[in-house]
């Protein structure tokens, strides 16, 4: 039975107004894993909805956290869990929209900067450190001159929806390969494919 423990964030923005716009597709892929664990969200202090489990029978323990808080505000609630469920940055993971990715694409990385992602700069200000895993889940940038952030709060488009579900897909098992395999051999994995 496996004692390490990880905490994997999907950032997105509360209530149903947002739940299929772009920026929400962290929410969308921790749906896809809480469906692999077997669990339901519950509410917890931190101000997030989570899940405890383990990832297989005697696998590592993981907690699967959907913050509460809108986007910006990501840090308190990833902080707070981080501390409550004693879970160093190194086992933390943050499944987020990416703009610079094009949709159905998928890339990992480790610390590095936040591309002027501002849940992920307030995740970075919380947990004291760059220095956590990322799962960045292609959106695509907008189209003509639109600005990025009304491109984000858009929900997908009808073509998009068609191959969403694969794309969520994909992006939770980069969560699990991330967990059981590391990082790099999960990068020639998945920025192979």
């Amino acid at each position: 039975m496996s004692d390490e423990t990880w905490l994997v964030a999907g950032l997105g923005n509360p209530g149903p107004g947002y739940a299929g716009n772009r920026h929400n597709v962290g929410h969308m892929v921790l749906d896809e894993l809480a469906s692999r664990v077997g669990g339901k969200f519950k509410s917890h202090p931190s101000r997030a909805q989570i899940i405890q489990g383990r990832m297989g029978i005697g696998g590592p323990r993981l907690v699967l956290a959907k913050p509460g808080t809108y986007m910006n505000l990501s840090g308190q609630p990833v902080g707070k869990l981080a501390k409550f469920f004693s879970v160093s940055p190194d086992h933390v993971i943050v499944v987020h929209d990416e703009v610079d990715i094009p949709f159905e694409q998928i890339k990992l990385k480790q610390g590095g900067g936040e591309g002027g992602h501002n849940g992920l700069r307030d995740i970075s200000k919380a947990l004291g450190t760059k220095d956590y895993l990322r799962v960045r889940v292609g959106v695509g940038r907008p189209p003509g001159r639109m600005e990025t952030a009304d491109w984000v709060l858009r929900d997908f488009s009808k073509t998009e929806r068609a191959s969403l579900p694969l794309h969520l897909d994909r992006a939770a098992d980069a969560v699990e390969s991330l967990i059981t395999q590391g990082l790099e051999r999960t990068q020639l994995k998945i920025h192979g494919s």
